[in-house]
């Protein structure tokens, strides 16, 4: 129900197919309120100040999935790393073009198009990388997502100590800026309710990340930073679906993080022994509205935990929620501020990888925690067994 009020009150409409529940029909959403100006991202929380810096990836083996006239897999990836570079040229959050595109794919008008544009980020533009041995957490976002809907989650994880590989999954988004400077949209949201579209996804994003661990030694300069025995990735709604999925494809990525994203790839009867997160919305409750959780947690034979953060919807654990004032977006009575909800999911993201890519004892994922009384570990705390 919340996430039917916040799409109501003009958050970000998603494909039925893609979401996590039903979302209600599209149509032209409008700011409910006074634009507060642009939107500046929560500063990170580690030690380290944030670099950034994109490439472009083009997989010959393999045609586009998507666009039928392409016979290669292009993508963008953005790279958030620790550096030494205290000042520079912060990053765009998008593109006038991109907000502009994304604005239009999420039918959010009343506001000017290149909004988003204006967002503040805090990570310095193409800065020198600094560190060694450092694990490497590859970030997927939501079906019609563009990868800067986590810039907040992905500058923190950089902060504290993390190479982090945001991928663009082309045609899946509303805007991808590819290297000549074209820009894709959605071929895919054309397809969103054909029968098996969500596994068509996750197979096709699985690909997409073991492309990109292929090709980060060879494309970016800073890769011998990376210790390629630690690699986790992380994702939101279709994002998070496709961890679960890349892992049982591409035994590199050791532990994974579903948020709030309805599960696609199966498991084995066997199990799946490889540690693993679900963190999500009330819905995503042991017997709620996602029975994919239900059936996948049973078959997760090694670590894993589950938590439902009360008081949150679908885009709680994404950049929406905060740059929503910038857009007129008044938050949704009864769900947790957008700073709350960043917090929450940038800590329990954070203590699940320094758990297993840094082995550091992480006593909130083991207990109730009473800075974070939202966070319930269920299925325990959730009234299921």
């Amino acid at each position: 129900m919340r996430q039917i009020l916040a799409v109501a009150a003009g958050l970000v409409v998603l494909a039925a197919s893609a979401c996590s529940a039903p979302a209600p029909p599209r149509s032209a959403t409008s700011p409910s309120a006074t634009p507060t100006g642009p939107a500046v991202l929560p500063a990170p929380t580690g030690d380290h100040p944030v670099g950034t810096t994109i490439l472009h990836v083009n997989d010959t083996s393999r045609p586009d999935p998507w666009n039928l006239d392409v016979d290669t897999r292009e993508l963008k990836v953005t790279l958030w790393y620790p550096t030494e570079q205290g000042d520079g040229e912060r990053a765009p959050y998008m593109t006038p073009k991109e907000s502009e595109l994304f604005l239009k794919g999420s039918e959010i008008a009343g506001v000017p198009y290149d909004t988003l544009s204006k967002t503040r980020t805090n990570a310095i533009k193409d800065a020198e990388p600094t560190g060694e041995k450092l694990p490497l957490v590859v970030l997927s976002p939501g079906f019609t997502k563009p990868m800067s809907s986590l810039t907040a989650l992905a500058e923190d994880l950089a902060s504290r100590g993390y190479v982090v590989a945001g991928i663009d999954h082309t045609y899946e988004s509303y805007v991808t800026t590819l290297s000549d400077g074209r820009v894709a949209d959605c071929i895919a949201c054309d397809s969103d309710t054909d029968p098996g579209f969500g596994t068509r996804v996750v197979q096709g994003r699985a690909a997409d990340v073991s492309f990109v661990l292929d090709q980060l030694p060879a494309r970016w300069e800073g890769s011998g930073l990376i210790d390629r025995s630690r690699i986790a990735m992380v994702g939101q709604s279709m994002g998070g679906a496709s961890a679960m999925a890349a892992m049982l494809e591409d035994s590199r990525v050791r532990a994974g993080i579903d948020m709030d994203g309805s599960t696609y790839a199966r498991i084995p009867k066997s199990g799946f022994s490889r540690p693993f997160m679900f963190v999500g919305s009330e819905q995503h409750v042991p017997g709620g509205g996602d029975a994919s959780w239900d059936r996948d947690w049973k078959l997760l034979t090694g670590w894993r935990r589950w938590i439902a953060v009360t008081d949150t919807d679908h885009q709680a654990f994404t950049d929406i929620p905060l740059v929503g004032p910038s857009l007129g977006i008044e938050p949704v009575h009864g769900v947790l501020p957008a700073e709350r909800g960043a917090e929450i999911a940038r800590t329990y993201v954070a203590a699940f990888l320094d758990r297993h890519l840094k082995s550091q004892r992480q006593p909130i994922l083991d207990k109730p925690s009473s800075r974070y009384p939202e966070a319930k570990l269920c299925p325990e705390a959730c009234g299921q067994s």
